[in-house]
């Protein structure tokens, strides 16, 4: 495997969170609605509810780590990490769509695992939806193992 390009992180600007709100929102309602039996609309609503309780001052909620991903000085993702629970807890990657395939989400996941190591943390926790298989591929090659597992059924 290639060497993944370099990335830092740094705080989201006022302006750059509303659209990241937006983004983190539609990508929740995505994988979140059909787990959940909700149509669209719905999955929206709850992501926007679900968001705002967990961020009620917004990119400045205590305990709540919002950075964009950069290549220099070029955004390419994002990445959220809530430190209220013991462990650290990825609510949030995203790299930007076209940049997508070039070694940037691992990038993204190394980046915030050497700050929650920097901050003095042992693990680093996420959830990832069972349909989304490119991530899981990602977390299982950066060695992260499944610690809960929900199942379903259709009857």
């Amino acid at each position: 495997m290639s060497t993944p390009p370099p990335v830092t992180l740094r705080p989201l600007t006022e302006e750059e969170f509303a659209e990241w709100s937006r983004r983190a929102a539609e990508s929740f309602a995505a994988g979140m609605g059909p787990s959940r039996g909700l149509d669209p609309a719905t999955a929206l609503e709850v992501a926007w509810q679900e968001t705002a309780k967990l961020l009620p001052d917004g990119r400045d909620t205590e305990s709540q780590l919002i950075w964009m991903a950069c290549d220099e000085d070029e955004p390419i993702g994002s990445l959220w990490i809530s430190t209220q629970r013991t462990n650290p807890y990825i609510y949030s990657i995203e790299v930007n769509e076209g940049r997508r395939g070039k070694g940037y989400g691992r990038s993204i996941m190394l980046a915030g695992e050497e700050e929650c190591r920097r901050r003095g943390y042992a693990y680093l926790d996420l959830n990832v939806f069972g349909t989304n298989g490119t991530a899981i591929g990602l977390y299982d090659s950066l060695g992260y193992v499944v610690t809960s597992q929900q199942m379903r059924k259709t009857l």
